[in-house]
């Protein structure tokens, strides 16, 4: 059995927001270049978990064509967020990664990770194998990063807000893992995105962020 996990691939699932929505919280700053940072940090967060060895596929949920071409064009495997809220969307995006491989590992990720490390990602999933549910705090350790189930589990997301209290509740377990800072450095604020940038952005977003960070 423990053999068997330890070979488990996963299915990760991106929940996208619509461009008009995304990165609200950076508007200020980043002006006219809110909607290229949001898909850039988007794009870098898929590229990263595409290239971790323990990632079979991403599934993007999103009902915005532009991140959804520019995703699908990295590897992703797109499907339609039905704008019920993002609990909702991951759990559509599960349900398709469960119908594109029944055996795997079904994790959901959040979108807004620019400075994400493969191996810091395969870290998180080789320990997230040994539960059935799973997940990663924030940096704030107030919200969720990741979230997984072993092949099999039901999927039960509870991001958004304190997210991190209603996972413990809901009785998944927290991943206490050293050296995984990109996993857990997600993106809402000015501040966030220097953090980032000092971890190493990704190609994509260390295109846009100068416009964003300057002087």
């Amino acid at each position: 059995m423990l053999k068997v996990m330890q070979l488990a691939r996963w299915s990760i699932v991106v929940p996208v927001k619509t461009l008009i929505r995304a990165k609200t919280r950076l508007a200020g700053a980043a002006g006219p270049y809110r909607a290229d940072l949001a898909v850039a940090v988007a794009s870098d967060t898929v590229a990263a978990a595409l290239a971790c060895p323990l990632v079979a596929r991403v599934v993007v949920v999103t009902a915005d064509p532009v991140p959804a071409e520019r995703l699908a064009a990295l590897g992703a495997h797109v499907v339609n967020d039905p704008d019920r809220g993002l609990n909702a969307a991951l759990r559509v995006g599960a349900a398709e990664a469960v119908q594109l491989a029944a055996g795997d590992a079904v994790g959901a990720l959040q979108a807004d990770l620019p400075a994400l490390r493969p191996r810091e990602l395969e870290r998180v999933l080789t320990a997230a194998l040994e539960f059935d549910e799973s997940f990663v705090p924030d940096a704030a350790e107030v919200g969720t990063t990741f979230y997984g189930v072993r092949p099999g589990i039901a999927f039960r997301p509870r991001f958004g807000g304190e997210s991190r209290a209603r996972h413990l509740s809901g009785g998944a377990k927290e991943l206490a893992l050293e050296a995984i800072p990109s996993v857990r450095r997600d993106v809402d604020t000015v501040e966030d995105l220097k953090e980032a940038e000092a971890l190493g952005l990704g190609p994509a977003t260390i295109q846009i962020a100068p416009h964003i960070l300057r002087a």
